[in-house]
């Protein structure tokens, strides 16, 4: 387990949610401060509130968006389809170790199996966001 692994199931036992304890966890190589992507991520955590995709890959995104962007307005097609392109590579890396991308599927709320807890959507998250920043060095 990796010291970021670690530090975002800490920030999510400390009562961050999924996506914050991901999204945070980068801020500091990043030059984002924390307590702003704190805010950003809040309202993506349960599924966006409402159990739809998991909370962890929306922080995975953020940084993925926030390494990959251009980060111009007047331009921002520019790398629009290439960010998507890699969250869709990592969310299918997270759906094939763990069986959905979904967050109430996830937690078994329908078919009342957890297909992969919190914690651990957090640190597999985490690792694929490790993986895919190595991949841009």
């Amino acid at each position: 387990m990796s010291t970021k692994t670690e530090k975002a199931i800490q920030l999510h036992k400390n009562g961050c949610n999924c996506a914050q304890a991901v999204a945070c966890t980068f801020c500091k190589e990043l030059g984002i401060d924390e307590q702003e992507m704190f805010k950003i991520a809040e309202g993506f955590g349960l599924g966006m509130g409402v159990m739809e995709m998991c909370g962890a890959l929306s922080g995975m995104a953020m940084i993925i968006g926030l390494t990959n962007s251009k980060g111009n307005l007047e331009e921002g097609s520019k790398s629009k389809g290439d960010t998507y392109k890699k969250i869709r590579t990592y969310v299918q890396k997270f759906k094939e170790k763990n069986g959905s991308c979904i967050c109430r599927e996830l937690k078994g709320v329908e078919t009342g199996k957890v297909l992969c807890s919190c914690p651990q959507c957090v640190a597999d998250a985490v690792e694929l966001t490790e993986e895919y920043l190595a991949s841009i060095k």
